[in-house]
């Protein structure tokens, strides 16, 4: 289901998929023009997001309210010429399955968040998140782990 207050910036020469029993909620951006983006099944895109490719988003994902997730940045090499003339790079996002990104968090180009994560809200994720982690602050770091022979998530010491 797509809301109808959703803007699907959606081009024809890259990949849009949503997969079955998936959302996207009202004023969500969805944007496939420098690369595919593909959701899961009964995935939830929450209201208010902007979701600019390349991306996958698994099966079974939570994205909370007003969330940035942008495999586009803009080069700034030279700086005798403005940014915005200059070209964009691009990297792949995967959000693998059962994962939820809480409110507010952004996602840059690059970043692998692994299976079953939590992310934080307004967490600021420029780095891959490793399988059962939570993530957490800005830049985002890894919180808390779920260690399987405990069968329970534990917290994470990092200087």
């Amino acid at each position: 289901m797509i809301h109808k207050r959703a803007r699907l910036d959606v081009v024809p020469f890259n990949r849009f998929d949503l997969g079955a029993n998936s959302t996207i909620e009202d004023f969500c951006i969805i944007n496939n023009g420098v690369g595919d983006v593909i959701i899961g099944n009964n995935t939830l895109i929450g209201i208010g997001n902007v979701i600019i490719g390349p991306l996958t988003i698994g099966n079974n994902v939570i994205l909370a309210q007003n969330i940035v997730v942008s495999g586009l940045n803009h080069e700034y090499k030279d700086p005798l010429v403005p940014i915005r003339f200059q070209h964009v790079t691009t990297a792949a996002i995967t959000i693998a399955d059962d994962c939820w990104i809480a409110a507010n968090a952004v996602i840059t180009a690059g970043v692998t968040i692994g299976k079953h994560c939590i992310i934080g809200a307004g967490a600021v994720v420029t780095k891959d998140i490793p399988p059962f982690s939570v993530a957490a602050g800005n830049p985002a770091r890894v919180v808390k782990r779920y260690d399987e022979s405990l069968k329970e998530w534990v917290q994470v010491n990092y200087s």
